[in-house]
């Protein structure tokens, strides 16, 4: 294996640990300073760093004593998701125990009837604002003894309502070139929309806040 490609791999592994950009460029020069040294030696690169680059990495880092913030990215996802669901179901409850509230508040003419593309983009948007503010919640919340917790719950606050309204937009779309139709592959499709928006987001700004330089 190529010097290049080492060190390559072992960024990789160093990006995973969590270990900040900075330090990480450090890493990698001494790192590259050394297999130069080897290979000008006639020795093998490769032998340096054996066959478990991960391993290799670990100790680099744990011997420089450099700061590491894991991402846990699944734990962040599923906290999120899990915020954001139980937000839709209390969101859900308190609707349906209001309804007669807003249809006396709201009471229209019948022969009033309102657009279809205004009640889907309603139902959408308040869907929307529910999942966001669930899922920042339950992140900030339920993980916040994890490093950069607060950080990340505030780039999710920024990221996820542009993101979650385009994936709704792309949803609305999707029903409305099919006259929205109430079948469950559309609205699997439409669901499946929103939430890969939804997890793209909360993972960028996961990753936002352990790569940022501090």
């Amino acid at each position: 294996m190529s010097v290049d490609a080492l060190i390559d791999s072992a960024d990789r592994e160093w990006r995973a640990l969590g270990v900040r950009p900075g330090d990480r460029s450090t890493l990698v020069a001494e790192l590259r300073t050394e297999l130069e040294a080897a290979a000008a030696d006639g020795l093998d690169p490769a032998e340096l760093v054996g066959t478990d680059v991960a391993r290799f990495a670990l100790r680099v880092a744990e011997e420089s004593g450099v700061d590491r913030t894991p991402a846990r990215y699944g734990q962040v996802l599923g906290v999120a998701t899990v915020g954001a669901l139980l937000a839709v179901v209390v969101g859900f409850v308190v609707v349906m125990g209001l309804h007669q509230a807003f249809v006396a508040a709201f009471d229209l003419p019948r022969n009033f009837r309102v657009p279809v593309w205004l009640a889907a983009g309603v139902f959408y948007g308040g869907v929307g604002a529910v999942v966001v503010a669930g899922a920042v919640l339950a992140v900030r919340i339920v993980l916040r003894d994890a490093a950069r917790i607060r950080h990340t719950a505030a780039r999710m606050t920024l990221l996820l309502p542009p993101a979650v309204t385009a994936a709704v937009a792309g949803a609305v779309a999707l029903g409305w070139s099919m006259d929205f139709p109430l079948t469950p592959i559309v609205i699997g499709a439409e669901a499946a929309i929103v939430v890969a928006g939804f997890l793209a987001a909360t993972a960028l700004a996961r990753r936002w806040s352990v790569t940022a330089r501090r």
